[in-house]
C-alpha cells in the first residue's frame, strides 16, 4: 500500500508542476493578445476605408488602367499566402487555417498551379509534408509584429501579380473574432476589386469589408453617391501606381495582425483549458491518495487488532 501511495505523490507532484507552467503560459499569452487586440482595432478602421476604395475603384474604372486591377478569364497560376504560427500549443489553431488551405489548394483544382508564401513554421512544414510549391518561407513575424516586417512580403506579392506570373492571390489566415472565438478564412487578395468578394479582411468581427449587395444597396438608398465617376490628377494611372501597391501591403499586415491577436487567444485559451484539466486531476489524484491512504490505515488497524488477539489466546 505504501508503494502505491507513493507512485499517486509522485503523479501529483508531476500535475502540480505541469499546473504551474501552463498557468504562467496562459498569463504570457494573455499579455501578448491583449497587445496584439490593441494593434488589430487600431488598425482595422484605416484597413476599412482603404478596401473600401479599392471596392469602389475596381467596380468604376477601367481594369486595364493598373496591372492589379487585371481580370483573368483563364486561372493557371495561383499564390497563395499562408499565415500561421511557428509555434504550437495554441490549440486548434493551426489545425483550423492549414485545413483551409489545404481546401483552397483543392478547389483551384488540378490544372492549376498554387504556389504558396508561408508566414509561421507550422504552416510550411504542413505544406512541405503534401509536397506543396514553397517560394518563400518566414518566420518570427507573428510573435511581435511590425508593419517592416510585413512589406517585403506585400511588395513580393504586389510584383510577381505585376508581372504577371499570377493570375490570383489568395491569403489564408485567421480572422479574430473575440478572446474564445476565432475563424479561418480564405480572402482573395487580388485582383482588387473583385464583385465576387463576399467576405473580406476583418468582416467577421468588424465589418471591415462590406459584400457587394450591401454596397449597391447603401449605394442606391444614398442617391447614387458610391456610382459617380472619380477624377485623378494628374492622372489615373499615376494615383493608382502610387495607391494600389500601398493599400495591398496595408491589407498584407493586416492580416497578420488578425492572425497574430488570434493565435495569442487561442493559446491563452487552451493554456487555460489544460490549466482546469490538471486542477481536476489534481483534485482525483488528491481523492485516490486519501482512499488509499486510509485503506492502509484500516488494514493496520485490522493488522494490530489480529495479531493482540492470536497473542490473548
Amino acid at each position: 500500500m505504501a508503494v502505491q501511495t507513493r507512485s499517486i505523490k509522485r503523479r501529483l507532484k508531476s500535475v502540480t508542476n505541469t499546473r504551474k507552467i501552463t498557468k504562467a503560459m496562459e498569463l504570457v499569452a494573455a499579455s501578448k493578445m491583449r497587445k496584439a487586440v490593441g494593434a488589430v482595432l487600431m488598425s482595422r478602421p484605416y484597413a476599412k476605408l482603404a478596401w473600401e476604395a479599392v471596392l469602389a475603384i475596381g467596380l468604376k474604372e477601367d481594369t486595364t488602367l493598373h496591372p492589379l486591377l487585371r481580370q483573368s478569364d483563364h486561372i493557371t497560376n495561383v499564390l497563395m499566402l499562408l499565415v500561421s504560427s511557428d509555434r504550437g500549443l495554441a490549440g486548434g489553431y493551426n489545425t483550423n487555417v492549414i485545413k483551409t488551405a489545404l481546401q483552397e489548394i483543392k478547389r483551384c483544382g488540378k490544372d492549376v498551379r498554387v504556389d504558396s508564401v508561408c508566414i509561421g513554421k507550422r504552416g510550411a512544414d504542413a505544406l512541405r509534408r503534401i509536397g506543396g510549391n514553397i517560394l518563400a518561407s518566414f518566420t518570427e513575424i507573428t510573435n511581435h509584429t511590425k508593419f517592416d516586417e510585413v512589406l517585403p512580403i506585400g511588395s513580393m506579392v504586389v510584383e510577381e501579380f505585376s508581372k504577371g506570373s499570377y493570375d490570383r492571390v489568395v491569403v489564408v489566415y485567421t480572422d479574430f473574432v473575440s478572446a474564445v472565438s476565432q475563424r479561418p478564412v480564405a480572402l482573395e487578395l487580388l485582383p482588387l476589386g473583385r464583385p465576387e468578394d463576399v467576405e473580406g479582411l476583418g468582416e467577421i468581427s468588424g465589418s471591415v469589408i462590406p459584400n457587394q449587395a450591401t454596397s449597391s444597396v447603401n449605394a442606391s438608398e444614398s442617391g447614387g453617391s458610391h456610382t459617380s465617376d472619380f477624377t485623378f490628377e494628374p492622372s489615373a494611372r499615376d494615383v493608382l501606381d502610387r495607391i494600389l501597391p500601398r493599400l495591398v501591403e496595408t491589407m498584407v499586415y493586416q492580416a497578420v495582425l488578425e492572425a497574430a491577436a488570434s493565435e495569442h487567444s487561442s493559446r491563452m485559451m487552451a493554456m487555460r483549458n489544460a490549466s482546469d484539466s490538471a486542477s481536476d486531476m489534481i483534485d482525483d489524484l488528491t481523492f485516490t491518495f486519501n482512499q488509499a491512504r486510509q485503506a492502509g490505515i484500516t488494514q493496520e488497524i485490522a493488522e494490530i487488532s489480529s495479531g493482540k488477539a492470536a497473542l490473548e489466546k
